[in-house]
């Protein structure tokens, strides 16, 4: 392709829970390009307990040299996703990317999952994934590389998985399960469609929360994931749909051999934590 480029300057994205974490993350690495990113996410007001609002988002993307659109988008109204989109391609011209980040987990069995859990579970990830990436289609259609990435597993079909936390790995997969149809039904129409892991725990607050100072000491830091994420975004949209990435294998196969810069001090690659899934 003639237009294609191994930056994202002047490329819009649309992420998804963007306010902290990994999806913020990915939105720093592409504004040091110069993209234009777009911060979906609930969080208008600081959160009691999680660091992060889509507003302090916008800045860590601007400083880092990008343009920033902050809009508060509960991915469980398509109405309000929609419009967040429609927005989103007005101000910027269009959109070159989906990032569908947001998630909500769980990691409770059978008997300990309200059903309120399991329906915000599904609601977030396998439809809120569902429905952005349909509200983004048109416009990812019209755009010259155009790519949907979303933070989800490879479709590891085995009990291990499923047993200790079904609701949350049935809609976990169902992320993936968009990216193992969509990338089938939009190849010849040059869209990518791909799916990114760690395989290693994440430092994000939402491993704080769930893990405590010790378990995200041992962590691997998100830069992992937004520099893997780069590389995937950069690449030619028809020759790269289909596949679930790992983090490291992506960067291993872009040439990075030192990974130290991803962990913390003091703590060992023998020492991470490895994630779920892999």
């Amino acid at each position: 392709m003639s237009d294609l480029q191994n930056d994202l300057r002047g490329k819009t994205l649309f992420i998804t829970g963007a306010s902290r974490g990994i999806g913020q993350a990915i939105g720093v690495r592409a504004a040091r390009d110069g993209a234009n990113v777009v911060i979906a996410a609930k969080t208008a007001e600081p959160h009691p307990k999680l660091p992060g609002t889509i507003h302090t988002a916008a800045e860590a993307v601007e400083a880092a040299g990008g343009r920033a659109l902050p809009l508060v988008v509960d991915i469980r109204d398509e109405n309000r996703v929609a419009a967040a989109v429609d927005e989103a391609a007005d101000r910027f011209g269009g959109i070159d990317i989906l990032v569908n980040n947001a998630s909500a987990i769980s990691l409770t069995g059978t008997l300990q999952t309200p059903m309120k859990r399991y329906d915000l579970m599904h609601q977030i990830n396998t439809r809120g994934t569902y429905a952005c990436s349909q509200a983004c289609l048109p416009h990812l259609l019209k755009a010259a590389n155009p790519h949907i990435l979303n933070i989800s597993p490879p479709l590891n079909m085995e009990e291990r998985w499923f047993a200790p936390h079904v609701a949350y790995t049935m809609a976990k997969f169902g992320m993936s399960l968009c990216v193992l149809g969509m990338a089938g039904e939009f190849r010849d129409k040059g869209v990518a469609v791909n799916a990114l892991w760690p395989r290693t725990a994440i430092d994000t607050a939402a491993m704080d929360m769930l893990g405590g100072s010790e378990a995200t000491r041992k962590c691997r830091t998100v830069e992992i994931m937004s520099d893997a994420a780069h590389v995937i975004l950069t690449k030619d949209s028809r020759g790269f749909t289909g596949n679930f990435c790992i983090d490291d294998e992506i960067l291993q196969e872009a040439g990075v051999t030192d990974f130290s810069v991803y962990r913390h001090a003091g703590v060992s690659e023998e020492e991470l934590l490895p994630d779920f899934f892999v």
